[in-house]
């Protein structure tokens, strides 16, 4: 069909305008550029970030790993540095042969065992945690220089702990014969000044006795570092975290009342007191004082399942230690539908429970520092085989164990367990005491149990020290590990 003049077909496009066109996809093309671009410099802002982080925050870790084997390029390089305790004990050193043949000589043996370590068949202790440090050597540079063009070895640098020699020594030589374990800090700072594992073996025997530290077939587990990686039943020392359940759940818990008889029954299960002793009337305090079993087990019955597990996570059980050396986690549950017996043994300190001696040091130490904990640490500082110190270690705070208030509380408390309780062993000395005994049953076959203390110790011209004490296999914790203590105490304020 043919259109009149003057008339278009409607269905023409218009075509668009070939300049506009192209200013359309200019803009758009600037804006994929743009967007491109700021991608990109995000992308590289984060990756120079991330190898800023890694540069000065993980680098070191990453280095000292044990799977790193980059550390054995170091150690063909440089002699590794000397471990010093804080009162100038040499506890591991390098002697080398006139043929160049180097050894590693621990003089003190199995007395500071587990927590130096060994650098032979592995590494563990602080021969593991350190071994960067050992490995790296700020000698002067000039002497590096003729060292290298000499083809001899540069000096590592030496490690200085926190370890007291003298309450170390005191602390081994009072476990004696039982294997067990002991932990003592400093409060204020987290400084950890002793820590004893027994069984123990002699470092400098290591790679000849391997095969039978390590074989299958041994049950005394000589390797295993028990005042961190131990669990143990706490016993009567878990009664710390009882009590603060029990007086959060009840603000008249100053009116509590409990006539003990010397055993207590609920249903078809009986908690006895230690020996069944009769307590007779009991408050709060005296019940914690005198570890009465029967008035913890009552008042256990009364207590909300969810906030206790609240309670005993929000203070470090079921979950890692803010510690750079190897450590089991401490354990605990309670379900809302336990049965009585299950609620009656963890109230005391039994059933599914288990702590570490290091995790009850902590507890104590936050108690003594009014609720603040302070990070563990070993390492003082490094310094250069001249004596010029590399890096220092300042106390640095982990955060709030329990409140001011609390820990007030817990301060009265175990002060009365030295005063009038199981504790009183600590009574009359230079220094007040506090703590909290305990005696865990740890097998149904065997009448005796483990003995455990942990506290603490005050006088006003030095620092607070804190002490986790565990002695296996013994008996009561006021016969066994109160006396311990006592040792550890005695040599530190004499």
């Amino acid at each position: 069909m043919r259109l009149k003049a003057g008339k278009t077909d409607k269905t023409e496009k218009r075509q668009p305008d070939s300049k506009t066109q192209t200013s359309k996809n200019s803009r758009k093309n600037n804006r994929e550029f743009t967007v491109i671009t700021y991608a990109v410099l995000v992308l590289f802002v984060c990756m120079m970030g991330y190898f800023a982080y890694f540069q000065f925050v993980k680098s070191e870790d990453f280095i000292n790993s044990p799977y790193n084997k980059r550390q054995d390029l170091f150690a063909r390089k440089v002699t590794r540095g000397e471990i010093i305790s804080a009162d100038d004990h040499i506890l591991a050193e390098t002697i080398t042969d006139t043929d160049g043949t180097e050894t590693r000589y621990y003089p003190y043996a199995n007395m500071f065992a587990h927590v130096v370590g060994f650098s032979t068949n592995g590494k563990s202790g602080l021969e593991s945690i350190a071994n960067f440090n050992l490995l790296r050597s700020h000698t002067m540079t000039l002497e590096k220089v003729v060292n290298e063009l000499q083809g001899e070895k540069n000096i590592g640098d030496n490690v200085v702990t926190t370890l007291n020699y003298d309450l170390q020594d005191t602390a081994y030589e009072a476990l004696g014969k039982y294997d067990g374990a002991i932990v003592v800090m400093e409060p204020s700072t987290g400084k950890i000044l002793a820590m004893v594992s027994k069984p123990d073996y002699d470092p400098n025997n290591i790679a000849e006795d391997w095969d039978e530290l390590t074989a299958e077939d041994s049950e005394s587990s000589v390797l295993l570092n028990r005042a961190t990686q131990g669990l143990y039943p706490p016993g009567s020392v878990f009664k710390i975290f009882t009590t603060l359940e029990y007086v959060h759940e009840n603000s008249d818990y100053e009116d509590y009342s409990f006539d003990c008889n010397g055993k207590f029954t609920e249903g078809d299960s009986v908690i006895h007191c230690y020996k069944n002793k009769r307590h007779g009337q009991e408050d709060l305090i005296g019940s914690f004082a005198d570890s009465c079993n029967s008035s913890f087990a009552s008042l256990g019955l009364t207590l909300d399942p969810d906030s206790f597990t609240e309670l005993c996570d929000s203070m470090l059980f079921n979950t890692s230690l803010p510690l750079r050396f190897e450590s089991s986690k401490s354990s605990f549950s309670l379900d809302a539908d336990a049965d009585v017996s299950t609620v009656l043994e963890t109230s005391i300190g039994q059933g599914k429970t288990l702590v570490t001696p290091m995790h009850m040091a902590l507890v104590v130490s936050a108690i003594a520092n009014d609720g603040v904990l302070m990070n563990p640490y070993l390492i003082d500082h490094t310094e250069n085989y001249n004596g010029i110190v590399v890096d220092a270690y300042e106390p640095t705070e982990y955060g709030t164990l329990l409140s001011t208030e609390d820990a007030s509380l817990m301060q009265t408390f175990m002060r009365e367990v030295v005063e009038d309780g199981t504790g009183e062993r600590l009574l009359g000395q230079s220094y007040a005491a506090s703590g909290k005994t305990g005696t865990a049953e740890f097998s149904t076959s065997s009448k005796a149990s483990h003995a455990w203390f942990v506290g603490y110790a005050h006088r006003e011209d030095k620092e607070d020290i804190a002490v986790a004490v565990i002695v296996e296999d013994s008996g009561s914790g006021s016969e066994y590990a109160v006396p311990i203590a006592k040792k550890i105490f005695d040599a530190y304020y004499q």
